[in-house]
């Protein structure tokens, strides 16, 4: 048997011999939607950047995975840096347009924000 007494800290003691106690390492991520069925709002941020402007692609739901993959492809397209989390891909600066069209020419169901 595993000894996970370090995962069960702040557990009640159960006399129930049945009972089977679920860790936080039990949910199961969220299905990538088909590309067809995301919908996607790309848009502009500058708050808490110091000024600078980077691309939103916001509405994603999927894998981290997908995800990462999905910025990858962006990245390399508009050449510049970024990052992908919590559901959302940040580019380095104003690419809203060439964003939505590659995302459009990819099957995605994109549309322009602010």
């Amino acid at each position: 048997m595993k000894n996970d007494w370090k995962q069960r800290l702040n557990v009640v003691y159960s006399t129930n011999p049945d009972f089977k106690y679920d860790t936080a390492d039990d949910f199961s991520e969220e299905a990538t939607l088909p590309a067809e069925r995301q919908n996607l709002i790309v848009a502009i941020d500058r708050k808490s950047r110091a000024g600078k402007q980077v691309t939103l692609v916001k509405g994603f739901v999927g894998t981290e995975e997908d995800l990462a993959a999905l910025a990858k492809l962006l990245k390399t397209k508009c050449g510049v840096g970024g990052s992908a989390k919590d559901g959302e891909i940040l580019i380095q600066g104003d690419f809203r347009d060439k964003i939505v069209e590659i995302l459009l020419k990819n099957g995605y169901k994109a549309k322009r924000g602010n």
